[in-house]
């Protein structure tokens, strides 16, 4: 008898699934920009979207993790590829990425994970929590900014489409009553506006 969806999951094939982790504070186009172009360049079945508790490099300025999460629920609703978890903020405390694959390799033992990077973050692997093991857990896929070139022969390096717009900038815009319309999907607009976020 299946009870759940992730027992469902025994039964089908073999999946490759990509995983974005962040803040997502909050989440922009150009997250999913980069979601979705690496999705379609490796082929990638699905994208886990999974928005950190409490990150070991980031401030999340006391916004809910569960507005983030709602954020991108919102953001991805409408691509079917696309998969909000709330893995970390369940696990609670500091959100290492390693703790997290090691879930989901339990969960997803047949699935092939890629753990999708931006190239301002390649810099700082060795300051990971167990990157060497890390590394053999998952490919790792670093998305190449022009402001950030990368090279790496350990690594599989994407050139993406270049969106200028950060969530610092956006909580910013927000802050000082500048529209952040089409920065961001509608519905988040509206999210954002409703719970007075970033004020």
């Amino acid at each position: 008898m299946i009870k759940n969806r992730f027992d469902f999951l025994w039964y089908r094939e073999k999946m490759r699934v990509g995983i974005l982790g962040g803040t997502f504070n909050p989440p922009h186009l150009g997250h999913l920009i980069l979601a979705e172009e690496v999705r379609e360049k490796l082929n990638l079945d699905k994208v886990f979207f999974i928005p950190t508790n409490m990150p070991p490099h980031k401030d999340t300025e006391s916004v809910s993790s569960w507005h983030r999460f709602n954020m991108v629920k919102l953001s991805i609703e409408s691509n079917p590829y696309f998969e909000v978890l709330d893995l970390e903020i369940k696990r609670g405390g500091v959100s290492f990425t390693i703790d997290t694959v090691k879930e989901l390799k339990s969960k997803f033992p047949r699935d092939d994970f890629y753990l999708i990077v931006g190239s301002d973050l390649a810099s700082t692997f060795s300051t990971w929590k167990d990157f060497d093991e890390l590394k053999n857990l998952v490919k790792i896929i670093v998305a190449e900014r022009e402001k950030y070139p990368y090279q790496s022969e350990d690594f599989i390096v994407i050139s993406i489409t270049q969106i200028d717009v950060s969530s610092s900038e956006i909580r910013k815009m927000v802050k000082e009553g500048r529209s952040i319309r089409y920065l961001v999907k509608e519905k988040v607009f509206k999210y954002i506006k409703k719970h007075r976020i970033y004020k």
